[in-house]
């Protein structure tokens, strides 16, 4: 048992590609927590995934021992954080888990939209703050402007940023002894009743889901009943200890302390990010803040490619699940795709991050529909229903008035690309709030933009517009009225389900008339001529036809009159018309794929 005043417990906050994960693996390093032998770029992300995007989708806890100059052994617990906007609330859980963070800023790129996001985040927890300027080895580096900025957004000296560069190593000595000296170390205390923070959870197949915690008060010790307060469930500790990469199994963790629990949880759900546990014997009276059950805000429909595929689908779900408790998903069926899922995702990384791990790992050939927010629903009757699908939404003449969730974003960029940016942000029906210089050529931009106009590709045309240079983020929903309609899509008179979508009036006509176009070159040419509509209700918006293959049977007419050609094209068609009553028109994959191509 350490005493609190030798532990530090920080976390790593930046932009994504700042050198997070790096910085991670010299501090493991540097402070012998890995053997040079295990030693790899970015260990602490050991997805795939995350390797080749250069991002950390997983938190992750590693115990590291420093002597300090002043030979005192500190305990330092780095408490890894997600680098992405969809991650949001797990990134603010473990921060509450933390006394500290270093905000990491790239000496090359300097202050990004994430930066200041998880720096909001670091502040309303009360966090210590200390400036880190990495990459400084880089010839494209501006210590001296970055530095500048630094200060004016925290408001600190010159000397309290620490110059280094994960990369070599330069710079890392000193940083260690800065988190000793500024980041305060833990304030719980041991003889309270336990209160401990869940600030992640994974799974494993034979010991169930381990919770990793943050004890603030009291202390576990192996065997103790332990109560969760989420669901009020108690459970037995069967192994608790602490993590450097593997498991170092212990009798007891104590106020201040980081570590891990097994209790035989079967299911990942019951190790909710934000829950606080206690034991039963001596309970806390009242839960840590800050607990919200994590929710979808995006929402999408996965179907196998084959009907005969659904069970391993779901199966893969399921096993997903267990490593993932923000995926939700339900049954669904489709008259155009059978049997799939509607599946809930933080937002839209998060939504490619599960279909592609669906792809790798599970050898899935799946098809996502349209990706789609949750919109509420106030029927003529008085009923308030939440919608997450077009085909849930109730005939028009039932609807009194559809609210759309509207979102706070910060868009922090050089001033040269403002022009574009709020061009950008008009035709995505953002409503401008403020202009803050942070420097004088670099600036923040604060919109309120509809969640549906974000999660489609708005930071592609963000980059491009800006050269790359221009960063984005933006916080929780609220709710407002909003003039959405529901587009369908009809091939021959029938609708086609998966096409359907929940879009802006304003913007479905040019909708309709770019769907239809596109799916006129993907359909397949049928024997009989193939109508491709959409519709708001009961009114077309945009028409294009696929054209009928069609056999010349006028062919063997070598002259002669004129009514005998006639008399042949009628009977044609006469056929074409019975073969389009009785005829199918197959939707290929690919239009499924283009229409979440398309811009809204």
């Amino acid at each position: 048992m350490t005493d609190q005043k030798y532990i530090r417990n920080f976390s790593i906050i930046a932009h994504i590609d700042h050198g997070k994960s790096t910085l991670a693996d010299r501090l493991m390093e540097v402070t012998g927590a890995i053997s040079p032998r295990d030693m790899r770029q970015q260990t602490l992300d050991d997805m795939d995934l995350e390797r080749e995007r250069g991002i950390t989708i997983k938190a992750h806890a590693v115990r590291m021992d420093y002597t300090a100059e002043d030979k005192q052994r500190y305990q330092l617990n780095l408490i890894d954080t997600p680098g992405h906007v969809d991650f949001t609330y797990e990134v603010s859980r473990s921060l509450t888990a933390c006394e500290g963070a270093l905000l990491v800023v790239d000496a090359a790129q300097g202050i990004e939209a994430q930066t200041v996001s998880n720096l909001y985040l670091a502040l309303e927890n009360n966090l210590e703050i200390l400036p880190v300027l990495n990459k400084v080895d880089l010839p494209s580096a501006r210590p001296d402007e970055i530095s500048e900025q630094i200060m004016d957004l925290l408001g600190c000296d010159l000397e309290d940023i620490v110059h280094c560069s994960a990369k070599t190593g330069l710079g890392i000595n000193k940083l260690l002894e800065a988190i000793v000296a500024h980041i305060p170390a833990p304030s719980g205390d041991p003889e309270a009743p336990l209160r401990a923070l869940i600030f992640d959870s994974v799974f494993d197949s034979y010991k169930g889901a381990a919770a990793y915690i943050r004890v603030v008060d009291g202390k576990m010790s192996l065997h103790d009943r332990l109560k969760f307060f989420a669901h009020n469930k108690t459970y037995e500790a069967d192994e608790i200890g602490f993590r450097r990469l593997k498991n170092f199994k212990g009798k007891e963790i104590s106020a201040g302390e980081v570590g891990y629990l097994y209790a035989g949880i079967k299911e990942v759900s019951e190790t909710q990010v934000g829950d606080t546990i206690t034991t039963a014997e001596n309970p806390a009276t009242e839960a840590l803040p800050g607990f919200v059950p994590i929710k979808p805000m995006v929402f999408s429909g996965i179907y196998p490619a084959t009907t005969e595929e659904y069970t391993e689908l779901r199966d893969a779900l399921e096993k997903l699940k267990l490593n993932d408790s923000a995926l939700t998903y339900t049954p669904e069926s489709s008259v155009a795709l059978g049997f799939g899922f509607r599946c809930g995702f933080l937002g839209l990384l998060h939504m490619e991050i599960v279909t592609e791990r669906l792809q790798r790992e599970y050898d899935q050939t799946i098809i996502n529909t349209v990706p789609n927010v949750e919109y509420i629903v106030h029927t003529t009757k008085g009923e308030k229903l939440t919608v997450d699908s077009p085909a849930e939404l109730p005939p028009s003449v039932d609807i009194e008035r559809i609210e759309e969730p509207m979102v706070d974003a910060s868009i922090i960029t050089p001033s040269e690309y403002i022009g574009g940016i709020m061009k950008l942000a008009t035709e995505r029906r953002g409503r401008f709030k403020n202009t803050e210089y942070l420097t004088p050529d670099r600036v923040n931009l604060t919109f309120v933009f509809p969640l549906a106009e974000v999660i489609f590709n708005f930071y592609d045309k963000l980059k491009s517009i800006s050269r790359g240079y221009a960063s984005f983020d933006y916080g929780f929903p609220k709710y407002e009225p909003g003039n959405v309609v529901k587009l369908d899509v009809l091939l021959n008179g029938d609708p086609v389900d998966a096409l359907s979508v929940i879009i802006h009036r304003d913007k479905a006509y040019h909708y309709g008339v770019a769907l239809a176009d596109k799916l006129r070159s993907l359909i397949p040419r049928q024997l009989f001529e193939v109508a491709i509509q959409a519709a708001i209700g009961s009114k077309i918006i945009a028409r294009t036809t696929v054209k009928a293959l069609r056999k010349n049977v006028t062919a063997k007419c070598y002259g002669g009159d004129i009514t005998r050609k006639r008399k042949l094209l009628e009977r044609q068609k006469e056929g074409k018309k019975r073969m389009k009553m009785v005829g199918s028109v197959e939707v290929p994959q690919q239009a499924f794929l283009a229409a979440l191509q398309i811009e809204r």
